[in-house]
């Protein structure tokens, strides 16, 4: 079996949920789908966890870190669009 990816699980996953959405399943087939998509979103918000602990190491500055908002941290590049 291949290794998971955050973008392949993901894509089963909107899949998954498009297949419940439907309605034509059978309970057990919608049981078992839905015990997959909750393992799938296990994975998924692990990797997005191990993302974020990796991105707040990347932001640390003498020995602290330092969390902004999404694209207001001073990146030191200047807006050309200003």
């Amino acid at each position: 079996m291949a290794k998971k990816s955050f973008e392949t699980a993901l894509t089963r996953l909107e899949k998954i949920t498009e297949e419940l959405e439907d309605g034509e399943l059978s309970l057990e087939n919608s049981l078992k789908k839905f015990e997959e998509g909750i393992q799938l979103a296990e994975f998924c918000s692990e990797q997005l966890s191990e993302a974020k602990a990796k991105v707040e190491l990347l932001l640390e500055k003498d020995g602290k870190i330092e969390t902004f908002p999404f694209g207001e941290q001073d990146s030191g590049y200047k807006d050309l669009s200003e």
